[in-house]
């Protein structure tokens, strides 16, 4: 069956060319010019994946990105912005957009970023020795590979399908530590390297939700001017 995308963009000249581009490549298509529009839309078609532009009418792409997540933690979510303020594309990602984009960019690499969302979305797979029923990584650590949940000392941690992904990857791998270009390609699993700050971001909203004290974490370390990795 084929994957319904979600075009949000008040151009309407932009959306037209997207869809074109996009229904070449066997995708269903479904559009909204404004926030209030993609809202409706979104909850009447459930879209597989949604574009999301920053500045709309009415309702802003930050707004509608938000409302989304209340409910839906795992549809993925490409913003797209004309702006190149670093604190535009921060504050996408802070309220649980999978990815973002800078226009004016490629067909190229659009259709490599949806691919590699829409793959992350399709399965989720964490090695673990064959146990899927529960993965304990750590003391009072424990990851739910069918129920897509993690608990910290019982206590249910609410992620977003990145935030999933990444501590599954890292958790499956305790003590090996990992860049953020190496972060980038498996877990965001770019065919080109894209924004380093995407996994910083990454990284800091997760130690926010599983760790005690973010500032003191002791599951998800830094090893200074290297990368990331999951405590022992």
């Amino acid at each position: 069956m084929a994957k319904t995308i979600l075009i949000v963009d008040d151009e309407k000249s932009i959306v037209k060319i997207l869809a074109f581009n996009l229904k070449k490549e066997g995708y269903e298509i479904v559009v909204a010019y404004d926030g209030e529009a993609a809202l409706a839309e979104y909850s009447k078609k459930r879209p597989d994946i949604i574009l999301l532009d920053v500045m709309l009418p009415i309702i802003d792409g930050f707004e509608v990105c938000s409302k989304i997540r209340e409910t839906d933690l795992t549809t993925p979510i490409i913003m797209l912005t004309a702006r190149e303020e670093e604190a535009d594309k921060v504050l996408g990602l802070e309220i649980g957009a999978d990815d973002y984009m800078t226009k004016p960019f490629s067909n190229r690499e659009l259709r490599a970023r949806i691919k590699a969302n829409l793959r992350r979305s399709d399965a989720i797979s964490v090695s673990n020795g064959g146990n899927n029923d529960g993965v304990e990584k750590s003391q009072g650590f424990v990851i739910d590979q069918e129920r897509y949940d993690v608990y910290v000392n019982g206590r249910a941690c609410e992620l977003t399908q990145r935030e999933f992904e990444l501590i599954c990857f890292l958790a499956a791998r305790p003590g090996k530590v990992f860049s953020r270009e190496e972060l980038l390609s498996e877990v965001w699993q770019y065919e080109f390297y894209g924004d380093l700050r995407a996994v910083d971001v990454a990284v800091r909203r997760l130690r926010e939700k599983i760790e005690e004290d973010a500032s003191h974490p002791i599951y998800l370390l830094t090893k200074r001017g290297v990368g990331y990795y999951f405590g022992n």
